[in-house]
């Protein structure tokens, strides 16, 4: 009877619960280094949903007649492609300002953000438009096949090399927490000038995803 109520006083000893409290702590800390990488990768996904989007837009501005027309003397040939990859499309925001842990509202009016370009240029050409707030600047750059004008005005935060003739690259440049280090994500394609067909690269290139 003594031996069971001895055994009933019994309590944790203190070397227990600062076990416990460890254990405790080590779990909070992996929960909300969980939760933190979720948010960021869920923001992150907005970028790599948007570069394929504007990818499939330059493959399809590819595959449909987007040259400028013209009219060909009986007896001779065209001197313009049937098919070209769009020109270059103006950053978003046009101002070429990263937003820096905020998002930036697309501007609407003609002229402006996606509303620039035409049927061989830019936004209107790859048909793409974004109206919903946005982590990221987003760009276009290519090398038309019909053009002798070298790439230019490609944001050097993208850390990406300058498209080579019948090439264009879509990306996005996104600083999350903004500490002023930058992310880039980038999709590639290129016209095989030969068979005439184009060809996305088979990953989106990421670098420093989370900043």
């Amino acid at each position: 009877m003594r031996a069971f109520k001895r055994y009933a006083r019994a309590g944790f000893t203190l070397v227990e619960l600062m076990i416990v409290v460890a254990i405790i702590g080590i779990l909070a800390a992996l929960a909300i280094y969980g939760v933190r990488r979720y948010l960021a990768s869920a923001k992150t996904s907005e970028a790599k949903n948007a570069i394929g989007a504007i990818s499939r837009g330059g493959v399809g501005a590819y595959e449909r007649e987007t040259t400028t027309q013209e009219l060909v003397s009986e007896g001779t040939n065209a001197s313009v492609f049937t098919h070209d990859i769009c020109a270059n499309a103006v950053n978003v925001p046009d101002t070429n300002v990263i937003p820096a842990g905020n998002k930036y509202q697309p501007n609407s009016t003609l002229g402006k953000d996606y509303e620039t370009g035409d049927t061989s240029t830019g936004w209107k050409c790859l048909k793409h438009n974004m109206s919903s707030p946005s982590y990221y600047l987003y760009g276009y750059q290519s090398k038309p096949i019909n053009s002798a004008a070298p790439a230019g005005g490609q944001d050097p935060a993208t850390k990406l090399v300058a498209p080579a003739a019948g090439e264009f690259v879509a990306y996005a440049n996104g600083d999350l927490n903004a500490n002023g280090a930058k992310s880039a994500f980038g999709q590639r394609a290129l016209v095989n000038q030969v068979t005439r067909t184009i060809k996305l690269a088979t990953e989106v290139t990421i670098v420093d995803e989370y900043e």
